[in-house]
């Protein structure tokens, strides 16, 4: 996936593509790299799970900055918001999406709600690049301001590398492409967008049909930020897997179609996750405990466009 994202990218940066239909290839599928990082290697690299060498995942976690992210603040939003608050309003910070957007029935609804069934998807094209330009700078100040970051000059810190690394990106996917390449500024920025859509759509799709579906529960947590129920319990409720047998499909994405083990084994890594499956799907039936999961991601992708359009309209 590292070498999916650079190689496409250097092509162009060395000039050994002359057409603009090459151009747009190259970052499309440097697009596919990206997303390819974010689901099958900093995912794991952040949970700890890529290896059981520390030094192996934190090294492994700057893949994430390469990409124009940052994975301090990714790891406190994932790890700690969505993982601890899974589809509880106010407190998973998935759920915490602009206004014209709704994904809990929990969250205030607004006429532009009935449709967003149909937009959703055009605003999951321009999530990355929401990300990579103001997301992370907004969630650093939030964060910090919530107490979830900590230690003398920590905000400064973190604002000052991820300032840095941010530069890193910009140069190598707009800046040594202007400069080296011979096309013009213009054809690089659109490459550029498209590269955005391609990451944004494919890794939107991939988390929230995991989460936003008919069948999952949207906890309420107490006036003292405390949900009932055991944690495990609450993860099954909330959680669905989609296409368990495609073993090929399942590589491209990082495992993330096993949502369900993913939420319950967090520490676990993402290539044992097809034989821990048949476990907590017995394990489940015994307890007469849910286990949601779509037979193929089509089918999860229909439930999840049923789903926006129902809370767009309940």
């Amino acid at each position: 996936m590292l070498g999916f994202y650079f190689t496409p990218i250097l092509i162009v940066i060395l000039g050994l593509v002359n057409e603009s239909w090459q151009l747009i290839l190259c970052f499309v599928l440097s697009g596919f790299g990206m997303a390819g990082i974010g689901m099958g290697v900093m995912h794991d690299a952040i949970h700890g799970t890529y290896s059981k060498n520390r030094k192996i995942n934190k090294l492994l976690s700057y893949s994430l900055n390469m990409v124009g992210a940052n994975a301090t603040v990714w790891k406190i939003q994932h790890n700690v918001l969505h993982h601890s608050y899974t589809n509880i309003d106010e407190g998973d910070d998935d759920l915490n999406v602009p206004l014209f957007l709704r994904f809990s029935p929990h969250a205030k609804k607004n006429c532009f709600h009935a449709y967003q069934h149909w937009y959703t998807w055009f605003f999951y094209c321009l999530s990355t690049l929401s990300w990579v330009t103001s997301k992370d700078f907004i969630r650093l100040d939030r964060y910090y301001k919530m107490g979830l970051l900590k230690g003398k000059h920590i905000y400064l810190n973190t604002l000052f590398k991820m300032v840095a690394w941010k530069m890193v990106y910009y140069t190598f996917i707009l800046l040594l492409p202007i400069l080296f390449s011979p096309f013009g500024a213009g054809e690089i920025l659109l490459a550029f967008l498209l590269l955005h859509f391609v990451t944004g759509l494919c890794i939107s799709l991939v988390f929230q049909t995991a989460h936003i579906m008919p069948e999952v529960s949207f906890p309420i947590m107490n006036k003292d930020g405390e949900v009932k129920g055991e944690r495990i319990i609450h993860q099954l409720l909330t959680t669905c897997n989609y296409s368990e047998k495609n073993r090929v499909f399942s590589w491209l994405i990082g495992g993330l179609n096993y949502q369900v083990e993913h939420h319950l084994f967090p520490d676990v890594c993402h290539v044992h996750y097809h034989k821990i499956a048949p476990i907590v799907r017995e394990t489940a039936a015994e307890y007469q405990l849910p286990y949601y999961s779509k037979v193929s991601f089509w089918d999860a992708l229909k439930s999840h466009f049923k789903m926006l359009r129902w809370l767009g309209n309940s």
